[in-house]
């Protein structure tokens, strides 16, 4: 949500509900909203999720390697949305 509202993003609160937190994240990588749709095809969603995380860091202005911090193990995941987030 605090992603969201760095981008100025209308509806941020929908970060809080699992299927609308993907319509929230597409939007935040600078993606049409139908890119959604694509998240509910297997192995197309692999892909798209890929793409999708690394652009959100250069719709911040930010390097798009942040998106390897996916890849560490646990803390990985909180140390890729706190710095988005919080910097």
């Amino acid at each position: 949500m605090k992603i969201a509202d760095k981008l100025e993003i209308p509806n941020s609160w929908l970060a809080w509900i699992p299927i609308a937190q993907i319509w929230v994240m597409v939007r935040a990588a600078g993606k049409p909203g139908w890119w959604l749709i694509l998240f509910f095809i297997p192995l197309v969603n692999f892909v798209i999720g890929l793409i999708v995380f690394f652009s959100i860091p250069t719709s911040l202005n930010k390097s798009s390697l942040y998106g390897l911090l996916l890849f560490v193990p646990i803390l990985g995941v909180f140390l890729y949305f706190g710095l988005l987030a919080f910097t």
